[in-house]
């Protein structure tokens, strides 16, 4: 298991250094919404209420409601200025009856474990514990609020459990029907503990099992076995503000849309396929080459030229020596 407090066990002079386990686990199974189709996770997004728009978690406060439904909104620094008892020590207050605890307070149980040095001392508190048929009251912060407990002798080991505060207990005076209810007749009574007595016995708590997680576990099994198991599609990978991050993906879905708009249309009235269409600069560079290629022509007609002219310049030369 793994260690969630370390500190130490103070009752009088004694110290004693320990550790703290959470001693208790859920065992429940749980299930989760999807798409029945396909078997895809349903999410669940932080959204306002006012307009629905999605929060970004950094944006998100703390706040208290009041009676009249207004908000206060607390700031970081208001929390931070709030009593934060911090404490690396669980200090005995007082030894009290363990009768004297209604159970409806116990809220969640931690085993405490001593360290080597310190094993002495723990054991030398559980048997006066154990003996005295008493629990002690402690106070003790596990993570940041101080709050109260009671140590008490669960086999070899001793238990530390948190306690509610008073005013978490709810007044059953406020049930409606309870003003209703009558005295039982004296023979009722009777007969009702004639009930009570064939029925007693001792609390053992393996008899009782979870018949709804086995018949759970059973379904889910035999689905496995019979291959009647979904591969959900993966999921859009999102950033921290929800938006997705292909952001090349997203632009041209936008673009697509664009073009059904007015993209689709001018190509319907051109007849031409938007395939084939050419950027201006790209067709400007491709018509150098020809251009380039017309003046060579050129200057080969122009060089033939006075080619031609300079024979018809010699006949004539030779033409008058002769005669």
């Amino acid at each position: 298991m793994r260690a969630i407090w370390k500190g130490a066990v103070s009752f009088g002079l004694v110290n004693v250094p320990v550790r703290l386990y959470s001693a208790t686990e859920n065992h429940d199974i749980s299930l989760h919404q999807v798409r029945a189709s396909d078997g895809s996770r349903i999410r669940y997004k932080r959204v306002a209420q006012a307009d629905g728009e999605e929060v970004p978690y950094k944006e998100i406060a703390k706040a208290y409601e009041t009676e009249d439904g207004r908000t206060v909104v607390l700031t970081d620094e208001d929390l931070a200025s709030l009593p934060n008892r911090s404490s690396k020590e669980i200090e005995v207050e007082r030894f009290v009856p363990a009768a004297q605890i209604d159970p409806i307070l116990y809220d969640k149980a931690y085993f405490i474990e001593p360290d080597a040095m310190g094993a002495k001392a723990y054991g030398l508190l559980r048997e006066a514990l154990r003996e005295s048929d008493r629990v002690a009251v402690v106070t003790v912060s596990v993570r940041t609020r101080m709050t109260m407990a009671v140590l008490r002798v669960m086999d070899d080991a001793i238990l530390l459990q948190t306690l509610l505060w008073p005013d978490e207990v709810r007044d059953a005076a406020r049930l409606d029907n309870l003003d209703q209810v009558s005295e039982p007749k004296k023979a009722e009574k009777q007969m009702a503990q004639m009930l009570v007595e064939s029925m007693a016995g001792d609390f053992e708590p393996e008899g009782h099992v979870d018949d709804f997680k086995e018949a759970l576990d059973a379904l889910v099994a035999r689905k496995i076995e019979g291959g009647d198991v979904t591969e959900a599609p993966e999921a859009e990978e999102e950033a921290e503000s929800g938006e997705v991050v292909d952001l090349l993906a997203a632009l041209q879905r936008s673009v697509d849309r664009a073009k059904k708009g007015r993209g689709a249309k001018a190509d319907d009235e051109s007849g031409d396929d938007p395939a084939s269409e050419r950027p201006s600069k790209p067709a400007a560079k491709k018509a150098a080459p020809k251009e380039s290629a017309a003046k060579k022509t050129a200057a080969k007609k122009t060089a033939a030229k006075k080619t031609e002219a300079k024979r018809a310049t010699a006949s004539k030369t030779t033409a008058k020596k002769a005669g």
